[in-house]
């Protein structure tokens, strides 16, 4: 069973992103345990990437013709539009809160087995 953990774990190709185990520091162990259930569950049934909305504003410097002849001045563009987080960084970003539950769990002492990752 041991051989198939650290397999498994060889084969994911999303490393964990850090997340710090001190935002779990006040957590009991009940609680940390549930956390450590929902996030594998969540892991489990497919994680979906979150998308957002954002306003970009760029400034150049364009050229072109126009009525007095050929020209060169400023330019601005507004966009608005969505972005959304590939799943390989969610998967990554939720790896790594497990993570961080898994280390501050092996701190306070709670029984926290970590399961093997995507």
């Amino acid at each position: 069973m041991a051989s198939g953990l650290v397999m498994t774990g060889c084969a994911s190709s999303v490393k964990p992103m850090y997340v710090s185990p001190t935002q779990y520091q006040a957590f009991n162990c009940a609680q940390l345990h549930a956390e450590y259930g929902r996030i594998a569950q969540y892991i489990q049934r497919g994680v979906s990437s979150p998308r957002t909305t954002g306003v970009g504003v760029g400034l150049g410097v364009g050229g072109g013709f126009g009525r007095g002849g050929w020209g060169i001045g400023p330019s601005v563009s507004v966009n608005v539009g969505q972005s959304q987080r590939t799943q390989n960084s969610e998967l990554s970003r939720v790896l790594g809160e497990q993570d961080a539950i898994a280390q501050a769990a092996q701190f306070k002492g709670c029984p926290i087995m970590a399961a093997s990752k995507k």
